[in-house]
């Protein structure tokens, strides 16, 4: 026993001492990693302010006595920027101010040899329209000292167009020394290096020695540099404190029993106190979820109930706890709950499919519970089996959602999708009463004309008077028809009706919509060309909302051609084919002068449009309507509409239905 307890502590002092050495080196990386994290954050800051403080002196309006007193403020406030330069379009200077709290940067390194790189980095400022950084560069004093610099070229902008520079040279060493600030950077030494390691600038009172770096990219405009963190510490020894030593000499003291005693007692306390936790912390979890939960056993008796659950039901836990047939069904639908629980309860065998009607899975299904107050209210259950600790198969847990007031949105929602689609309707009609007003003029200017006709035949007692009142009567009774079915046309389109899907031929919703679109084609000078296979099938829609889709399409096209195409080419195709089994593709082609891309990006959003009297809802609720159907709308510009010898570019949209299964009629 005694040669066994010498291992043990011989191993837990190894162990000891090995947890200890890589705890402190892994605390000494952290702390590096620490420091070169905040200083590259901190780093990155610095430039991003002193990039805004620039801004003033890329004002259009500044003139160059305000550049000049601006630019010396600002010299004084950042000791960082050493020289602030104001050029032109063609790069000449025109103002320069330089800090005075150092020596002239460019004395003995001209200012032109280092102008490729500005160029280089004012190039890439005026395709970003940003800021941006050149490489870095060692700018010499005399006396043998020098600087670490780079410079910062910003557009100057005006009404859009850049009409100059402003080039900003910071000093790297003042960048990383202004970046310190509060950092527990006193054991580090930092170091601003470039990618290939030469390093360009250094801060920090003591020099690393290079056993624990870590290293942040720093990402400026344009540019990125690497910051490194070198700590000042070396490796640790065997026993790296006091403490350890204490410890390690403790330990060897410590007899076995009173080992085993202490770890007996904290692993019962950490026990007890990790369950009694665990139970506090799961109580208070259940009744503070607002969605309801119930445990039912196996034989379908409620076990548990948590408050949210007796909130949404009205009945209290007690009148819930040990039932069968709980209080919140519906009396007739008790039979129908007890035969499904009945189902869900019964033993399966272990390949069978599972459904959430059946009991298996994580899906949900909705049923109707019933209030205390005899309210009748949809929930939506998710159930899940319950296992003990063993691993048996114990009940089932629930998870019960009141979706009364979603439900409610839907319809509030559909209510008003659907008052939108009849107002887009009504705007339609409006914007084609002139069209109207037109088209009746002429049908009701004839019954006038015969009427008058059949007056004066009555008047006159001539053997032929019956004969030829008989035909004015008939004109007058073809001149209102006609007039009717104008009417009729319109005002089918307009009736607003529950909607409902059902067969219906492709040829039947072209027809319906073809006596308005002629209206509108004929006021435009426009023609109208039909593609409509025999074969194709019927398609299974909502009749009233897809004839309103291929009106507004059809609208659109020849809108689309009034003044971007001579009346010679004014050609509007309504074209069905089908594209798949399961799919049939309505498409309308214009002739017209097509989409342009800032068009086309927002094409399909609500209340845009391009003509000044649109209300922006047409291709909007288009697209919706067609995506109800399960189809989808899309479009193409330009498509190179051939029109004998010349082409227009012109613009196509199709849409798909759902095919019905059903010959065409």
């Amino acid at each position: 026993m005694w040669a066994a307890l010498l291992m043990l502590l011989a191993v837990v002092q190894g162990l000891l001492v090995m947890l200890t050495v890589s705890f402190e080196s892994s605390r000494a990386q952290d702390e590096a990693e620490a420091v070169a994290l905040e200083v590259a954050a901190e780093t990155k800051r610095q430039v991003t302010r002193g990039i805004q403080d620039l801004q003033p002196l890329t004002w259009p309006a500044i003139t160059n006595l305000e550049w000049d007193v601006r630019a010396e403020q600002l010299l004084q406030a950042r000791r960082e920027l050493l020289r602030l330069e104001r050029r032109g379009p063609g790069a000449a200077v025109s103002s320069l101010a330089e800090s005075r709290y150092g020596p002239p940067l460019f004395t003995r390194l001209r200012r032109s040899d280092v102008e490729p790189e500005i160029d280089t980095a004012c190039s890439v400022a005026r395709r970003a329209a940003a800021p941006a950084f050149t490489r870095s560069y060692y700018v010499p004093f005399e006396g043998g000292a020098g600087v670490e610099v780079m410079d910062l070229c910003v557009p100057l902008l005006s009404e859009g167009r850049i009409t100059g520079f402003l080039v900003a040279t910071w000093s790297l060493p003042q960048l990383l020394e202004s970046a310190l600030g509060a950092a527990p950077a006193g054991r580090h030494e930092l170091s601003l290096v470039e990618s290939d390691g030469s390093r360009l600038a250094r801060a920090g009172t003591r020099r690393g020695l290079g056993v624990y770096v870590a290293e942040r990219i720093v990402d400026l405009p344009a540019r990125s540099m690497l910051l490194r963190a070198d700590s000042s510490a070396g490796r640790p020894s065997l026993i790296p404190n006091l403490a350890v030593a204490l410890v390690l000499g403790l330990s060897l003291a410590l007899t076995v029993l009173v080992l085993l005693l202490a770890r007996d007692f904290r692993r019962r306390a950490q026990a007890e106190a990790a369950l009694a936790e665990a139970l506090a912390f799961r109580k208070a979890m259940e009744d503070s979820l607002s969605t309801g939960l119930r445990a039912r056993d196996l034989d379908g008796r409620i076990t548990y109930v948590n408050p949210a659950f007796c909130a949404m039901v009205g009945f209290p836990a007690e009148a819930l706890l040990g039932t069968a047939v709980p209080p919140y069904w519906p009396a007739e639908r008790v039979q129908e709950y007890t035969q499904r629980q009945a189902t869900r309860l019964a033993p399966r065998p272990a390949d069978e499919p599972t459904s959430p009607l059946t009991g298996g899975g994580r899906e949900g299904f909705e049923t109707l519970f019933m209030r205390r107050d005899g309210e009748r209210f949809p929930v939506m259950i998710y159930e899940a089996p319950l296992v003990d600790g063993n691993g048996a198969h114990t009940g089932w847990m629930s998870a019960v959602l009141d979706v009364t007031d979603q439900r409610r949105v839907e319809e509030l929602s559909r209510q008003q999708q659907e008052r939108l689609q009849a107002s887009a309707r009504l705007a339609t009609v409006g914007e084609m009463a002139s069209l109207l007003s037109h088209e009746l003029n002429q049908p009701l200017a004839a019954i006038a004309s015969y009427a008058s006709a059949s007056l004066n035949m009555l008047e006159q007692p001539d053997g032929q008077t019956p004969g030829l009142l008989r035909e004015a009567l008939q004109r007058v009774g073809e001149q209102a028809e006609r007039a009717g079915r104008v009417i009729r046309s319109v005002h089918d389109f307009v009736r607003r009706r529950d909607q409902h899907q059902e067969p219906v031929g492709c040829a039947q919703l072209l027809d319906a919509v073809l006596p308005l679109v002629r209206l509108q084609a004929r006021k435009s000078g426009a023609r109208i060309e039909l593609d409509l296979p025999e074969a194709v099938p019927a398609v299974r829609c909502d009749r009233t909302m897809v004839e309103q889709v291929l009106l507004n399409l059809a609208r659109n096209g020849i809108q689309a051609m009034e003044t971007a195409t001579p009346l010679a080419q004014r050609v509007l195709r309504l074209g069905v084919r089908q594209r798949h089994a399961r799919w049939v593709e309505f498409s309308v082609t214009d002739a017209g002068g097509g989409i342009g891309s800032e068009v086309a990006a927002r094409l399909f959003t609500p209340f845009f449009s391009t003509r000044a009297e649109g209300m922006g809802l047409g291709l909007s609720l288009c697209r919706t309507v067609v995506e109800q159907h399960g189809g989808a709308l899309e479009f193409e510009s330009p498509v190179g509409v051939e029109l004998g010898p010349e082409s227009c570019p012109g613009t196509r949209f199709r849409f798909t239905l759902p095919a019905a299964g059903l010959p065409r009629s």
